[in-house]
């Protein structure tokens, strides 16, 4: 199995919201601390606030922040709301397959992704990231004092 770049992606922006949870971010500061597209970023954070992870506040001295503190935040759900399909195989998706029912496949594969999001409800966002994480954050460029948009 494979998350798709997008769910990905969500789980990063949401790691660097948690590194600083007191101030707001830039989405261009997120796609430049993970080098990827800004315009990729803001469907992701679109997504986020959508979902009810990140709130998102525009204007000149806007920003995008965690909705509730990091440890609130459970990565099976993450992946729930940023994935779009869990399916292994065509027929967990309903896809057309001549044996689909009879021989089994599907049951064990749905036990299987709900085996996956058994272990990631498990951990929540304070887990993989909090501000104490500095080896993390200096990865990400945050260790500079950064301006604070609140």
């Amino acid at each position: 199995m494979h998350f798709t770049r997008f769910t990905d992606y969500g789980l990063r922006a949401l790691t660097y919201l948690a590194l600083a949870p007191e101030r707001l971010a830039m989405i261009s500061e997120i796609a430049q601390a993970y080098q990827i597209s800004e315009h990729h970023m803001t469907k992701v954070v679109h997504r986020l606030g959508q979902a009810g992870l990140v709130d998102t506040l525009r204007g000149r001295n806007g920003g995008v922040r965690l909705a509730r503190p990091a440890a609130e935040i459970g990565i099976g759900n993450v992946v729930r709301a940023l994935e779009p399909e869990m399916a292994l195989a065509d027929c967990q998706a309903g896809g057309n397959c001549a044996i689909r029912g009879p021989c089994g496949l599907e049951g064990i594969l749905d036990e299987a992704v709900g085996a996956l999001l058994a272990v990631l409800d498990r951990y929540t966002l304070a887990d993989i990231a909090s501000p104490r994480h500095t080896a993390l954050r200096r990865r990400l460029g945050q260790m500079a004092a950064l301006p604070s948009r609140v």
